[in-house]
């Protein structure tokens, strides 16, 4: 924002979630993704904050009441990474202990190493690869948007694998950090930090994920992009949220009476019943509410 908007005051507010503090159990044992977020959109909903930044992978599918995805960044590297210390070849090894505490990832795994064995990972991401260097797993599984972030990409002691997208679908949101405020405050100058792009992207994999029901407990990734986009005309006005309206990217600077409309191609993991269904679904944003069902 201090890039965009030299003159505007930023103060920066850490706040140590309910997530954060409880590291020795799973995520799942005490409220799953929703620990995250809590203080902060309680803080943004009493006033203390107007603005919380999250990771939008974390964020549960329903909001509190009042509050909104106002704005997001432009996407990083999607992909998940196995990162394992030098000279352990997995192709080779005849069992491996690998962390992750995601279901989705574990379930994928499996399918890639069937001899791999899980056990559960807490902590930040630095605590993640120590407990890695002091041999408690084999192998454990990160984001690279996370590892690229912080610049952990390069450790030379460390070996990292990329995974294929379709080898391993990420978690809806991967990679995209968002910013929650309030629905009734004026948004509009954070359209000169929001990636429409992705804002639309984004928008997709939360509503198929919450057609699915799919919340913290479920192995499901879900991948949205855009591998198209052309304009056409329409009325109406631009948005006033830094977000695009459902369905299209909006143009700046043509009064409302453009916009562009996408081909969007969407990669979807679902574990049901111990089987891991794969499907791979292309079609116009048009017909986007018509292809996963009402």
């Amino acid at each position: 924002m201090k890039k965009k908007y030299p003159t505007i005051e930023c103060e920066k507010v850490i706040l140590k979630t309910t997530g954060d503090r409880i590291l020795d159990r799973p995520l799942l044992e005490f409220g799953g993704k929703g620990v995250f977020v809590t203080e902060f959109e309680q803080a943004i909903y009493n006033g203390t904050l107007d603005y919380a930044v999250h990771s939008a992978k974390d964020m549960p599918m329903e909001l509190h009441k009042g509050l909104a995805i106002v704005s997001v960044l432009k996407r990083g590297d999607a992909r998940d990474v196995l990162i394992t210390k030098q000279g352990f070849e997995m192709a080779s090894a005849k069992s491996a202990v690998i962390g992750s505490g995601s279901s989705r990832r574990m379930a994928q795994f499996a399918k890639l190493y069937p001899d791999a064995s899980f056990c559960g990972l807490r902590g930040n991401v630095t605590t993640r690869l120590q407990k890695l260097r002091e041999g408690q797993y084999d192998g454990i599984i990160l984001a690279a948007a996370g590892l690229s972030r912080l610049d952990l990409l390069q450790e030379d002691d460390l070996c990292y694998t990329f995974f294929d997208l379709w080898d391993m679908v990420p978690a809806g949101g991967q990679a995209i950090i968002a910013v929650e405020g309030r629905l009734d405050d004026d948004q509009r100058f954070l359209c000169e930090v929001t990636d429409e792009k992705t804002a639309l992207e984004l928008d997709t994999e939360r509503n198929i994920l919450k057609k699915l029901s799919a919340g913290c407990h479920e192995a499901v990734g879900v991948f949205a992009k855009i591998t198209e986009i052309f304009e056409s005309d329409i009325t109406g006005k631009m948005p006033e949220t830094g977000l695009a309206m459902p369905g299209c990217l909006m143009l700046r600077g043509t009064g409302g009476r453009k916009k562009k409309r996408s081909q969007m191609e969407v990669m979807l993991m679902h574990e049901a019943f111990g089987e891991i269904l794969k499907e791979r679904k292309t079609a116009p944003l048009a017909d986007r509410e018509a292809l996963w069902g009402k």
